[in-house]
């Protein structure tokens, strides 16, 4: 099979969809691999690794022309016209783009595999994990960095300061993302509270994490009673494959107090907070009821070397399996097909076409 990886082009967006070892595994598997000249040079991975690992350098079309593309990011609308009847392996987040990308994948009748939808054995989210993982890190220390009062924050340092917790963080969401933003912000010392729907997990959770982090089952009238004293608020809410729902509403965020900060790190799926709107890393904040919000809908392509690495770690085994069998990997296996989101002209992910009222369109993958 020929792979074809193209340069991301989201606003500064630097990660790259394969490594070059994981470029090195694909030939030696008896598989071609083109990738677009520069693709990998904002993680550090220049052109001669690629050539050195046996694939060859190619211009955007080419890249695009192949059995298999591989993508960080959903495609941008320049590469609309790109799309044709082959794979496309990617995060997608089709519920929370513009509903255009899922009427061109139709059009074009690609086969569209998101890794945010892809599933293992247990149910878990094992290509999501690591970008989750890298966004709840990145949430923690970028809320503390807005509520600094010279980037227009209340001018709170969420931490430790000798033996006294300044700073209450809240996070909605117990998940990947939510975890990781505890545990960073615990820390360094904030005061935490992780909002989670499941009891039996916020005990099992309380349990192997740090007694300062406090647990509070998620619902209107506890985030509402948290939510007037919190410095940085932490949307981590995941629905996989819909639109994530409005936890906080906008009358909650006008009690805030003037310089509180939001990140919500599930504006890729539509955003938890209803003021919520997508920004860039050009243009990361906007302020809303005098509160700051933080809603960049590619956070771990701040970190593009340590993302890359992350990512393709998790996603070679299924890349690899794609370049080996085509479709009929994911047909054959129940929890790999929860990644395929369209297919031959059809949505296969039911989530998917309810989040965009396209259920007329919605097959099963196993008849088609």
């Amino acid at each position: 099979m020929i792979i074809g990886i193209p340069k991301e082009i989201k606003d500064k967006e630097n990660r790259v969809a394969l490594t070059p070892a994981g470029a090195k595994s694909l030939v030696q598997s008896g598989h071609k691999v083109k990738i677009e000249s520069g693709a990998g040079n904002g993680a550090g991975f220049p052109d001669n690794d690629y050539i050195n690992a046996g694939a060859e350098i190619v211009d955007t079309a080419a890249a695009w022309n192949t059995d298999l593309v591989l993508k960080v990011k959903e495609p941008q609308q320049q590469e609309y016209p790109c799309l044709k009847n082959n794979i496309l392996f990617t995060y997608l987040h089709l519920a929370g783009v513009v509903p255009a990308l899922t009427e061109h994948l139709v059009k074009a009748k690609t086969t569209a595999i998101a890794y945010e939808t892809v599933e293992d054995q247990r149910g878990r989210f094992p290509l999501l994990a690591p970008m989750s993982a890298i966004a709840g890190n990145m949430a923690a220390m970028v809320g503390t960095y807005y509520l600094a009062k010279i980037n227009g924050g209340k001018g709170v340092q969420p931490g430790r300061i000798r033996t006294t917790r300044h700073g209450k963080v809240m996070i909605i969401g117990d998940g990947v993302v939510g975890q990781h933003a505890a545990l960073t912000a615990d820390g360094i010392g904030a005061n935490v509270f992780l909002f989670g729907k499941s009891k039996a997990k916020l005990q099992a959770l309380s349990e192997i994490t740090p007694n300062t982090i406090q647990y509070v089952e998620s619902n209107e009238i506890n985030i509402r009673q948290h939510l007037h004293d919190t410095d940085l608020l932490i949307g981590a809410v995941l629905v996989a494959g819909s639109r994530a729902p409005h936890l906080v509403s906008e009358k909650m965020v006008k009690t805030m107090q003037p310089g509180s900060v939001i990140v919500d790190v599930s504006i890729d799926q539509g955003g938890c907070v209803e003021t919520s709107h997508p920004t860039t890393h050009s243009d990361p904040v906007f302020v809303k009821h005098n509160v700051i919000h933080y809603c960049v809908s590619n956070m771990p392509g701040a970190y593009p070397r340590t993302a890359t690495l992350a990512l393709t770690d998790e996603t070679l085994p299924y890349v690899i399996r794609l370049a080996n069998e085509g479709v009929s990997a994911p047909k054959n296996d129940p929890a790999f097909a929860k990644g395929v989101n369209t297919y031959t002209g059809f949505i296969t992910n039911k989530a998917v076409a309810g989040s965009l009222g396209k259920s007329d369109l919605l097959r099963d993958l196993s008849n088609l």
